[in-house]
C-alpha cells in the first residue's frame, strides 16, 4: 500500500502489487534497494537524512532531483523474521532550497554591510579631509583594546588628545556599567563579527560621560571604528519616555477620578437609604410606633442589596469577581432565558434566537453569562424605543493567524461566540470608543450606572475570552462575546436551595477577623441548631483544630491577618484530612477562579450573602 503523499512524490504511478524494481526502475542504481535488502537481512531500521533521489515523475519527462528524510522500519512476524518494511518520510526539497537561499542572502548581506563599512573606514584612514573634519570618532583599535590612531573628533567630543587616547585602554574610558557587555562585543568583533550601532558610554576629560554609537570592522588584526555621539538623542528619548509616562499617569488619574466619583455618587445614595431607614426604625421604636418598621427594614435591605450588586459589578469590571467556571451548554442557557427575555423586551420588540446545531461547550460561569445576556438585552431594548428586532446568535470560531496580533489580549484557540444584535439607534464612533469605560452612559441621570458593558468586558477578559462591539448610527449595534471552548461536556447543576434547614447540633468552627460579621454568622447558625466555635484568625483557630474537639465544618474568610484562609484550610486538612471547608469572601485575588482555588470538599460563598443562603449551603455541605 502507499498513501497519497507517496503517490505525489513518485508522480501518481500505479505501483501497488509491483516490486520496487518494477515500480520505480530509475532508483535501482541509487542504492535504495540495497538499503532495503540490508533492513530485511539485519532486522534493524535505517534512517536517512537529506538523502538525494532522482525520479522520473512523468512519462518521458525529465528526471527530477528531490531530497528526503525517511526511515525504513522492519515489521516482524511472531517468529521474529522481517515480514515487511514500513516506509515513512518527508519530501524536504523545498525546505532545503529555502534554507540555502536564506543562507546565501544572509551571507551576501553581511558581505555588503562589511564591505560598505570597510570602505568608509579605509577612506577615513587616509587622513584626508574626512579624517580631519569628521564629527564622528574614528580610529584603529588593536587586539589589546588600545586605539593606535584617533582623529581630532576625539578631542572635540571627549576632550582627549590623540596621545592620551593611545595611552589608555578603552576599558579605562568606559562607564563601569558598560564594561562587561563592551568586552563581550569586542571579543566577537576580533573573530570577524562586525559591530553595528553598538552603544556605550565613554568618559570625557572633565569626568562626564557621553553616549557613543559604534560601527567596528575587523581586518588585519585591527578593528577599524567609527563612533557617533548620540548623547542628545538618548536624552531626547529619555525626555519622550518621561513625557509618555506622565501622560499615562495623567490618564490613569483621570480614569481613577471618574471611577471614584461614580462609586462615591452611587454609594452615597445607597448609604443614605440604609442609614436613613435605620434611623427611622430607631425613632419609631422610641415612640412605640411599630407598624412602619417592616417597610423601613425592607428599604434598608433593598439599598444594601443594591450596594452588594454594585460591588459585584465593580469586581467584574476589574476582573476580580469570583467565577464558578465550568463546561456549559450555551444553547441550553440561551433557550432557558427566552421567556424572561421576552418579558423584559416587551411586545414591541421581536426576539429571535439562532442557535448553532453543533455548538461546542463553553468554559464559563453560567450565572455571569446569564447576567451579561440580560444586560445586553436591556441595552438593546433601550436603544429601540419604537420597537425592533433583537437577535441572539451562537456559533463556533477558531481564532488563529494574524487575528490575535491585531487584538490585544486575544489568544489563538477555539471560541464560542455569542452575538447580540439589535436594530436600534446605534452609536457614533465617539460613543463606541467609550462604551466599555466604567460609569460612561448615554442614558439620562438616574436611569443607568454606566457599568453594564464594562462589567461584561471584565467578565469576558477574566474568562480568558474577549468582547467586540460593532455599531453605526441608525443601523443598530452588535455585541460579540467570545468564550473559550471547554474540553469536556457541559455539566448539569442542581438548583440552589432557597431555605435554611435546621442543624442537628453539628460543630462548626468559624474563623473571621471582622467581629460584626463573625457575630452575625455565629448567631445565625446557632439559631439553626449548630454548635459554634469562633476564632478571630488562624492563630486562634489552629489550637482548636489540634484539639480533640469534634468539628464537622470549617467556615473561614479567605483574607485573614498573618495566615490567609487558604493556608489555614491546608493546615486544617493536614490535621483533619476529611474536614469540609466553606470559604466566605468579599474579594480575594487568588480566588477569582474557583476551580483553581478549591480542592474537593471545599466550597465558596461570596459576601454579602443572605442568611438563608448560608444556612442552605452549610446544611448541604454537612449532609454531602
Amino acid at each position: 500500500m502507499v498513501n497519497r503523499a507517496y503517490q505525489q512524490l513518485i508522480g501518481h504511478r500505479d505501483v501497488v502489487g509491483l516490486t520496487l524494481r518494477e515500480a520505480l526502475p530509475e532508483v535501482e542504481s541509487q542504492g535504495f534497494i540495497d538499503l532495503l535488502d540490508g533492513v530485511f537481512a539485519t532486522g534493524k531500521p535505517h534512517i536517512g537524512k537529506n538523502v538525494k533521489i532522482v525520479l522520473q515523475r512523468t512519462p518521458n519527462g525529465k528526471a527530477e532531483t528531490r531530497f528526503l528524510d525517511f526511515i525504513y522500519q522492519p515489521i516482524k512476524d511472531r517468529s521474529g523474521s522481517v515480514a515487511s518494511i514500513f516506509v515513512e518520510g518527508s519530501d524536504i526539497t523545498e525546505r532545503l532550497a529555502t534554507e540555502d537561499a536564506l543562507r546565501a542572502s544572509e551571507a551576501r548581506l553581511r558581505e555588503l554591510n562589511a564591505d560598505l563599512e570597510r570602505r568608509v573606514i579605509e577612506r577615513a584612514q587616509a587622513r584626508g579631509l574626512t579624517w580631519l573634519l569628521s564629527p564622528d570618532l574614528l580610529g584603529a583599535l588593536n587586539s589589546k583594546g588600545y586605539f593606535e590612531t584617533s582623529n581630532p573628533a576625539w578631542q572635540t567630543v571627549l576632550g582627549w588628545s590623540e596621545a592620551e587616547v593611545a595611552s589608555m585602554s578603552i576599558f579605562e574610558l568606559l562607564h563601569p556599567d558598560d564594561v562587561e557587555h563592551t568586552r563581550a562585543g569586542f571579543e566577537l568583533t576580533l573573530v570577524g563579527q562586525p559591530a553595528i550601532r553598538f552603544a556605550n558610554r565613554y568618559r570625557c576629560k572633565d569626568g562626564s560621560y557621553r553616549w557613543i554609537s559604534w560601527v567596528g570592522i575587523q581586518e588585519d588584526n585591527f578593528v577599524y571604528c567609527t563612533g557617533r555621539d548620540i548623547t542628545a538623542e538618548r536624552a531626547a528619548e529619555a525626555e519622550l519616555l518621561a513625557a509618555q509616562e506622565a501622560l499615562r499617569h495623567s490618564q490613569k488619574m483621570e480614569a481613577i477620578g471618574q471611577l471614584t466619583g461614580g462609586i462615591a455618587h452611587d454609594f452615597n445614595n445607597l448609604l443614605t437609604g440604609i442609614l436613613g431607614s435605620l434611623d427611622l426604625v430607631r425613632r419609631r421604636m422610641a415612640a412605640n410606633k411599630f407598624e412602619d418598621i417592616p417597610r423601613f427594614m425592607d428599604a434598608a435591605s433593598a439599598s444594601a442589596q443594591r450596594a452588594a450588586a454594585l460591588t459585584h459589578r465593580l469586581l467584574a469590571f476589574a476582573r476580580r469577581q469570583s467565577l464558578d467556571t465550568r463546561p456549559n451548554d450555551v444553547n441550553r442557557l440561551v433557550a432557558s432565558m427566552e421567556d424572561m427575555l421576552n418579558r423584559t423586551l416587551g411586545e414591541r420588540i421581536e426576539l429571535e434566537c439562532v442557535l448553532a446545531a453543533d455548538l461546542w461547550p463553553a468554559f464559563t460561569d453560567a450565572n455571569q453569562l446569564e447576567n451579561a445576556l440580560l444586560n445586553l438585552a436591556i441595552n438593546a431594548r433601550d436603544a429601540m424605543p419604537d420597537g425592533g428586532r433583537l437577535t441572539i446568535e451562537t456559533s463556533n470560531l477558531q481564532v488563529d493567524g494574524t487575528y490575535p496580533s491585531l487584538h490585544e489580549g486575544v489568544q489563538s484557540g477555539d471560541y464560542i461566540v455569542v452575538s447580540v444584535s439589535d436594530t436600534g439607534i446605534g452609536m457614533s464612533p465617539e460613543v463606541l470608543a467609550k462604551a466599555v469605560d466604567p460609569f460612561f452612559t448615554t442614558k439620562p441621570t438616574g436611569e443607568g450606572t454606566g457599568l453594564g458593558l464594562s462589567v461584561i468586558y471584565g467578565f469576558a477578559k477574566q474568562s480568558r475570552g474577549h468582547l467586540r462591539l460593532f455599531s453605526e448610527l441608525g443601523e443598530g449595534t452588535t455585541v460579540k462575546l467570545y468564550l473559550p471552548r471547554a474540553l469536556h461536556d457541559a455539566i448539569e447543576l442542581d438548583a440552589a436551595a432557597v431555605k435554611s434547614p435546621r442543624g442537628q447540633g453539628e460543630a462548626i468552627l468559624i474563623v473571621e477577623d471582622d467581629a460584626i460579621v463573625r457575630s452575625i454568622i455565629s448567631d445565625a447558625l446557632r439559631d439553626l441548631g449548630y454548635a459554634i466555635l469562633a476564632a478571630t484568625d488562624a492563630r486562634e483557630a489552629i489550637p482548636i483544630l489540634r484539639s480533640d474537639r469534634h468539628i464537622d465544618l470549617l467556615i473561614s474568610d479567605v483574607v485573614l491577618p498573618h495566615i490567609n484562609g487558604r493556608k489555614l484550610a491546608e493546615t486544617a486538612r493536614g490535621l483533619r484530612p476529611n474536614l469540609k471547608v466553606l470559604f466566605v469572601s468579599g474579594y480575594a485575588e487568588d480566588a477569582t477562579i474557583r476551580g483553581n482555588f478549591l480542592d474537593p470538599g471545599m466550597e465558596m460563598l461570596t459576601k454579602p450573602f443572605a442568611l438563608d443562603a448560608l444556612g442552605a449551603k452549610v446544611r448541604a455541605m454537612i449532609e454531602r
